[in-house]
């Protein structure tokens, strides 16, 4: 007996918004939806280095806003160019069939004219920055972004079906947008940084597939051939690797961070002769939301209550308040506590711009 879920996949307007009326919706909308601009959000990863390393002159803000718009236009070509290839496999997905390509409303030719253009815009973007902060910062934004692109059309090709490199692949585009932001306005990012986001997005690439075999149990490996490599057991257990080395390495970064978010109470002692003053590293206090909205996430998962992680940020008001309340509270400390002290990507070394040494370094060598 034939039922309308057995026939979704087959009728292209059906399957568009899941209604026969999809079939009179506009090509624009249809595009884009296929440059899936909620994904857009995670463009944000190009702005943490800047806000982090306290790039906020007007001309720093300008550039930062072009690396995130032209990582946004980047990954929307290659959305497409993934959809392209996994036309197929979408029609098999619960919520992937109704994709643009998969669902027949947008024809592959335009699709692959469309993702040139929007590797053409963010090319465009990339040169903006020039007139703002030069061409090293500009070449090395897109550099960085020529590499983005060859790692997720390498994904699309490839390294999707191969176990664990999928995952590292997912992650290293997430790294490289932080990288990206941090070549914008010329600053060096921290190892702490890289490796948060490292594992960060290895939680949550790990997360997906681990929520897909909950959700869609044997069907899962037809939407994700990986997926007959899997098991849950296994899943499991890189969900919960991946979510403690991001929180310890958060931790590390935490403390790493103490002499520059310290909190003294007055001018109290603990009593123990030259013992420092009584205080606070006050970003100690963002481990308790990043602890909450993890530990959640993954009860979550483990219901089967969704198939990505990432929906949890528009569906799960605790993790909603959590992921909240962790933004306002770095956001004000890092406000509070200023700009990060120390050497600057142009001067790693101490070096002043008249070429000689700084006073702080030669202080501590004395």
């Amino acid at each position: 007996m034939t039922t309308a879920l057995d026939n979704a996949g087959t009728n292209p307007a059906h399957d568009a918004i899941g209604t026969d009326r999809a079939g009179h919706e506009p090509l624009w909308r249809a595009l884009l939806r296929l440059a899936r601009p909620k994904q857009w959000s995670k463009s944000a990863f190009v702005a943490v280095g800047p806000f982090f390393g306290g790039a906020t002159a007007t001309v720093e803000l300008g550039a930062v806003l072009m690396a995130m718009i032209a990582f946004a236009l980047a990954s929307s070509g290659c959305y497409v160019i993934n959809d392209l290839r996994d036309a197929d496999a979408d029609r098999l997905h619960p919520r992937k069939r109704r994709r643009p390509i998969a669902s027949g409303r947008v024809t592959p030719s335009t699709a692959r004219a469309f993702a040139a253009a929007l590797w053409i815009l963010g090319a465009c973007c990339v040169a903006a920055i020039v007139p703002m902060l030069g061409t090293t910062h500009a070449f090395a934004l897109g550099g960085l972004l020529g590499l983005y692109v060859l790692n997720v059309t390498s994904y699309s090709l490839r390294l999707k079906r191969v176990p664990v490199l999928d995952v590292i692949s997912l992650a290293l585009g997430f790294v490289l947008r932080v990288l990206g932001g941090c070549a914008a306005v010329g600053i060096t990012p921290s190892t702490w940084l890289l490796n948060v986001t490292l594992f960060l997005a290895m939680f949550l690439a790990f997360g997906k597939r681990l929520g897909e075999r909950r959700t869609l149990g044997i069907d899962a490996t037809a939407a994700r051939s990986v997926q007959s490599v899997y098991t849950d057991e296994l899943l499991r257990m890189m969900v919960v690797v991946t979510a403690v080395a991001m929180l310890l390495t958060y931790a590390g970064y935490v403390q790493d961070q103490e002499s520059r978010f310290v909190w003294v109470f007055g001018d109290r002692s603990l009593g123990l002769g030259d013992a420092p003053r009584l205080g606070m590293n006050l970003l100690w206090l963002t481990m308790l939301p990043a602890m909450f909205a993890v530990l959640r996430c993954i009860i979550l998962l483990e219901r089967g209550e969704f198939d990505d992680p990432t929906e949890l940020a528009t569906r799960d008001r605790q993790f909603q308040l959590s992921a909240l309340v962790f933004a306002a509270l770095t956001a004000s400390l890092v406000l509070w506590a200023g700009p990060a002290h120390g050497p600057t990507a142009a001067n790693q070394s101490g070096i002043g711009p008249d070429g000689q040494q700084s006073e702080s370094v030669m202080v501590d060598e004395d």
